[in-house]
């Protein structure tokens, strides 16, 4: 899961600081202790983790061992790589005594989102069905991160079980593999809350209950609860079971992947369509403030949410940009024109990234609000990526209150968001992090158009893959896809999707001489 929210009754996102330092999750990296990086406590977790991700590979492989037509090959060697690593790692080092430094958890959750992408990717290398280790790493990074690019020209050709495989990994690090690990791993009281806030360095992620293993609990309650909803929805609908169950993983995770080539567009359906469209709003929204909706029974702080609302309101406007643009400057009937808009601002909106027509065809200032809303994405607490819409509204203020102050210049005007003041340190950190990711997302552009992309595809691939939206512009459209990418361009993007993924702070911190100095 993406930033999670503010404490369960106190004021929305309302962002504590440490006495005489940088607010605790927005900073990031505040400060460095000097202990040593016990390499044995980052091992034992790392095979915890792998642990529990070769589990989640006996899923996906009841669909060969029941008589289906595809061979067990792929996820059987899959499965025994990853539980053979991870038993081992878990065997030779030693569980941590104490509780991880901030270093060691930073460094334990980048190898843990590396390490997932890579053992998720060797069911797609030992089946014929993927050319490279470049293209199964693209694509399992591509899901475990829910950006839903990806390298197949014909994503029917897949067999059941690395089609289940490929939308269960949307599933999983919709949520976060992190906050999987912190909800069901024996070793959560070591470690777990360290973890948490090294998940989310960099974002505003304060908890939803009094202990994390308890947030983290609650917020999956919700996640089973969309999930079981969403696919009943879809199978009454008229998809059939499997493809009921892989797009609502997709869905839910804010992925994007689809069992079919044309995507949303194969099916043809309008209800289908709205069903999509409710629920990627909803697992775009912040999943705490929806369990204080649900559970709670406050709807009132969730509707009055700024952020909610924001999100909203930007998906709304967007439509309504998109739709009139189609009529005036396209010749779209209004009733295609609207029903393409819903959907397609929706499923970008949301970083989600399914198709139902083909919107490098668009009007350019369409196409222009597109590419606008990969860098907003959802909310925090969300399974969305983008900046988020949170960060969006305190840049908003940020701005307001630098104008007032020209004309005011002697005048106190602190930052609010839903009643509670933001510390300047915090609003210091959200602009390091806006000019961090702008800076990365350029010198990754320049890496594309170095491999010899066009302009068009290189500026617009980067966002996709960064804020996990998947579809892009130019060769990298809704109607195309990553396979004919050259070898370098897929790992500037593999690596762009989890950096994202991680919130920049915590995978870019360790490029720099701070973080290994003792």
């Amino acid at each position: 899961m993406r930033d999670h929210s503010p404490a369960l009754r106190a004021p929305a996102r309302t962002i504590q600081s440490r006495p005489n330092g940088p607010p605790c999750h927005l900073a990031g990296v505040a400060t460095m202790p000097s202990l040593p990086i016990r390499s044995h406590a980052v091992a034992h977790l790392l095979g915890q983790f792998l642990l529990m991700m070769s589990a989640t590979m006996l899923v996906p492989l009841v669909f060969t061992l029941q008589g289906g037509s595809d061979s067990p090959r792929p996820m059987l060697i899959g499965f025994a790589a990853t539980v053979l690593a991870g038993g081992l790692l878990a065997f030779v080092s030693r569980q941590p005594e104490t509780e991880l430094s901030t270093r060691e958890a930073l460094l334990t959750v980048v190898i843990v989102w590396f390490s997932v992408a890579f053992f998720g990717s060797l069911p797609f290398y030992f089946s014929p069905y993927f050319a490279s280790l470049t293209d199964a790493l693209f694509e399992a990074a591509s899901g475990f991160t829910t950006t839903g690019a990806t390298i197949l020209v014909d994503v029917e050709v897949l067999p059941a079980s690395l089609q289940f495989w490929r939308h269960f990994s949307h599933w999983l690090g919709g949520m976060g593999i992190i906050m999987l690990g912190i909800a069901i791993l024996p070793l959560v009281g070591v470690g777990g809350k360290t973890l948490y806030n090294a998940q989310f360095a960099g974002a505003p992620s304060e908890k939803l209950k009094p202990r994390v293993l308890e947030t983290a609990h609650a917020l999956w309650r919700v996640y089973l609860a969309l999930t079981i909803a969403e696919f009943v929805a879809l199978y009454g609908a008229g998809m059939s079971s499997f493809d009921a169950i892989c797009h609502t993983f997709s869905t839910l995770g804010t992925g994007g992947f689809s069992t079919r080539t044309a995507s949303i567009a194969h099916y043809d359906s309008l209800t289908i369509e709205l069903i999509l469209v409710a629920f990627m709003i909803v697992s775009s929204l912040n999943f705490a403030s929806q369990y204080r909706m649900w559970v709670e029974r406050h709807p009132r702080s969730f509707l009055r949410d700024p952020e909610v609302r924001f999100h909203l309101a930007v998906l709304t406007l967007a439509t309504l940009a998109a739709a009139v643009t189609l009529v005036r400057h396209t010749g779209y009937p209004p009733g295609v024109a609207l029903r393409q808009a819903v959907f397609q601002i929706t499923s970008i909106g949301t970083t989600t990234g399914f198709a139902t027509a083909d919107y490098e065809l668009w009007h350019p200032l369409a196409q222009l609000t597109l590419l606008a809303l990969m860098y907003f994405g959802g909310n925090t607490s969300s399974t969305a990526g983008g900046f988020k819409s949170f960060r969006v509204v305190l840049l908003l203020r940020v701005v307001h209150r630098a104008m007032a102050l020209i004309v005011h210049r002697h005048r106190v005007m602190p930052v609010r968001v839903a009643g509670g003041v933001i510390p300047d340190t915090a609003l210091t950190s959200l602009l390091n992090l806006v000019v961090l990711a702008l800076i990365f997302n350029f010198f990754a552009s320049l890496l594309l158009a170095a491999s010899g992309l066009d302009l068009l595809t290189s500026f617009s691939a980067v966002p996709a893959c960064m804020f996990s939206v998947g579809p892009g512009l130019g060769s990298v459209g809704p109607a195309e896809n990553y396979a004919h990418l050259p070898i370098f361009a897929k790992w500037v993007l593999t690596f762009t999707m989890l950096v994202g993924r991680v919130e920049f702070y915590t995978a870019l911190v360790l490029f720099t001489p701070l973080f290994w100095r003792k």
